[in-house]
């Protein structure tokens, strides 16, 4: 379907409703906007991390194209998938796409790959580390969160099964991705310290300040 944007506004959506493809007008709180809204931020942090990745390409030396390819692909299918969000179940149209088992595939074939590089984890990862590792990290969770839309969606219409295991998919590899990029450029990784507790003297003296103060 050619695309032809001449104007950006157009009053349309004042009173609370948008239009999907095809005409209708739904509530813009509605769990359809809802979940193709939530793909568009998703889509948003994806593009800071592809934004500054050249000044991160000789940590990648020669995978910075294929990673920064990948990057390209994920952002155009993020797009797919808000098109299709945005398009009713009864609704179709010439060369209309939906998501299928081939995009998938090539998001486990690139976990793996990545995978390969890395050690096992012994904890579980926390946010940080790093510049893409920390923006990477909050594009996974936006993406659960856009997996959530998608089901909670499912609970009123049918969806197509595909798009959601594509959502859970990428967000595995979104985390991948964070801890590759971390080992790639050396940066530290953050990790869960299971019981890490304030020292009891740090409690004390924390308390006696407090106490001093009153």
């Amino acid at each position: 379907m050619p695309i032809r944007l001449t104007k950006i506004y157009t009053r349309g959506g004042d009173k609370g409703l948008t239009g999907l493809v095809g005409g209708k007008r739904i509530p813009k709180e509605s769990a359809r906007l809802e979940a193709y809204g939530t793909i568009d931020e998703l889509n948003a942090v994806v593009g800071i991390v592809r934004t500054h990745l050249p000044d991160f390409w000789s940590g990648l030396g020669e995978d910075f194209q294929w990673y920064s390819e990948m990057l390209r692909r994920i952002q155009n299918e993020l797009f797919d998938i808000g098109s299709e969000l945005a398009t009713p179940t009864e609704v179709n149209y010439p060369e209309m796409h939906r998501m299928s088992a081939g995009e998938v595939s090539v998001l486990e074939i690139e976990i793996d790959r990545m995978n390969k590089e890395l050690e096992p984890l012994k904890s579980f990862c926390l946010p940080g580390g790093g510049f893409l590792n920390a923006y990477l990290h909050l594009a996974r969770t936006i993406c659960r969160r856009s997996e959530r839309a998608c089901w909670r969606l499912t609970r009123e219409e049918s969806l197509n099964d595909q798009l959601i295991i594509y959502l859970n998919r990428l967000s595995d590899h979104l985390f991948v991705q964070s801890r590759w990029v971390a080992k790639r450029f050396k940066e530290p990784e953050y990790v869960w310290d299971r019981g890490l507790r304030i020292d009891p003297r740090a409690q004390r003296e924390a308390r006696r300040h407090a106490e001093g103060k009153q």
